[in-house]
């Protein structure tokens, strides 16, 4: 049998093999995971990150390239709405038919391109070969000619464009040309009260990368201690805050390694201090976190505490959680005990605690700095379902608490529905119980409103949108 002949190459380019870039395939990767399980950047990056730095070779991850992963990741979800319609003015079909991976490999790519200083032609190039690495020849010629359409204008080009004008509808303008829902943003301006440059300063500082807070846990370490490290300057508010700068890891601070210290937002230690530092009625021996995980505010609340001689149940409803607080405890030179328990359904009796914190869950919009993502997965219809659940945490709280105690409500929401809404809601049916001014136990903290209860903000603090409103037990 006689052999066929060989058909001839086609004229052109040899073929050339995709080439690897480790950090642009380690971003897509976490957007993956972000995508497809619903996982959140800050806990699926840093294994990522760390796998990268012990490789051997040219795939080995320097702090450059750490950082450059960071900003690819968190940039493209945090500008992912406004990204979302530069790229849907640019392909020829609904973005929902465009396929998943498809679109991150786009958005990385339009990222590079209106977010940060990587040049025009570098940005188009790398994204290409990544796409050829990940989707194949066929999409990555699909994506080189959406990005080229892309790279035609910068950023605010762009935004003239796909945004409509403020006057005709400022809901939808300021939801695409600051990457937030509309609900979200119509939600947020409700809680502020209205004006325009209030909504803008916090929209924009949602969109901003925010500092590594630590706390010094009192009795255990000092802000002294943690300003000796590089990069450690003094937290604005709290007297046990330090801020790392850009670039500042808390893994590298002996102190965090060994407990003694904890990463933690400003906003949330001063929950905890206003809580330990409320007038109490009687004595001040027993104290409750009753929705304590993963243990940042337990922690606090433990070592200042320990400094009274007072003991701290810790209980948390998810057991995996309540062994995250345990960790947090562990080492605390105080009385503590830590359980899993239902905090709607309390195992101890009525009246048992002098002060009283439950940081209830919520939707989580006053952090979308850190969790961008967030204001992607939720939906108006969340705040239905936990409604009941913070109404009924409050309600236990109350019963928890001893004549003369004050409870602390605190949620990392700024959402009405999610704050004074619960709050009225619980007072108007539970008589004996009053609410105290917590601004006085904020002190140099500016800006705290008219009171009792206080909100903080992100463009004005600093800090995430952190809500507290102080209760005392009456009757």
């Amino acid at each position: 049998m006689s052999e066929q002949p060989r058909r001839p190459r086609k004229p052109g380019k040899p073929y050339r093999r995709p080439q690897k870039d480790p950090v642009r395939l380690l971003a897509f990767e976490a957007l993956r995971a972000v995508d497809e399980r619903d996982a959140y950047a800050n806990l699926v990056l840093p294994p990522l990150l760390r796998k990268a730095r012990e490789k051997d070779g040219p795939e080995k991850f320097d702090a450059r390239d750490a950082a450059l992963a960071t900003e690819l990741v968190y940039g493209t979800l945090r500008r992912q709405g406004t990204y979302d319609a530069v790229i849907a003015d640019c392909v020829d079909r609904p973005l929902r038919e465009v396929d998943p991976p498809v679109l991150d490999v786009l958005s990385l790519g339009v990222h590079q391109l209106l977010g940060t200083r990587i040049p025009t032609h570098a940005a188009v190039s790398a994204s290409v070969e990544l796409a050829r690495v990940v989707l194949g020849d066929g999409r990555a010629k699909f994506v080189n000619a959406v990005l080229r359409k892309v790279a035609r204008d910068d950023l605010d080009g762009w935004l003239a464009r796909v945004a409509p004008p403020y006057d005709e509808d400022p809901e939808d303008h300021l939801a695409v040309v600051h990457s937030h829902p509309r609900w979200v943003v119509s939600a947020l301006w409700d809680s502020l009260g209205g004006g325009r440059a209030g909504i803008e300063e916090l929209l924009a500082a949602d969109n901003e990368r925010p500092e590594v807070t630590l706390v010094a846990r009192p009795g255990r370490a000092t802000r002294g201690e943690l300003l000796g490290e590089e990069a450690a300057v003094a937290g604005r508010w709290s007297p046990y805050a330090v801020r790392l700068s850009e670039g500042g890891e808390p893994g590298a601070v002996e102190a965090v390694r060994e407990g003694r210290a904890g990463v933690q937002d400003e906003g949330s230690q001063l929950v905890a201090l206003a809580l330990a530092d409320a007038p109490l009625d009687g004595p001040d021996r027993r104290w409750l976190d009753g929705c304590a995980g993963p243990g940042g505010k337990a922690a606090l609340l433990g070592a200042l505490a320990a400094e009274r001689g007072a003991f701290l149940l810790a209980s948390e409803k998810q057991p995996h959680r309540a062994g995250l607080v345990a960790k947090a405890l562990a080492g605390n030179p105080g009385p503590y005990q830590v359980i899993a328990a239902d905090g709607t359904r309390p195992p101890w009796r009525p009246g048992s605690f002098d002060r009283v914190l439950v940081d209830v869950p919520c939707t989580g919009l006053g952090a979308l700095r850190r969790r961008p993502e967030a204001r992607w997965r939720r939906r108006p219809e969340d705040l239905d379902g936990f409604a009941p659940l913070q109404r009924g945490l409050l309600r236990e709280a109350l019963e928890a608490v001893r004549v003369g105690g004050v409870v602390a409500y605190a949620t990392c929401s700024p959402h009405l529905a999610e704050t004074r809404a619960v709050v009225a809601d619980v007072l108007k049916r539970r008589p004996g119980a009053e609410l105290l001014d917590a601004r006085p136990l904020l002190p140099g903290v500016p800006a705290l409103g008219e009171g009792p209860d206080v909100q903080l903000w992100p463009h004005v603090h600093g800090t995430d949108a952190m809500y507290l409103a102080l209760v005392r037990r009456t009757s």
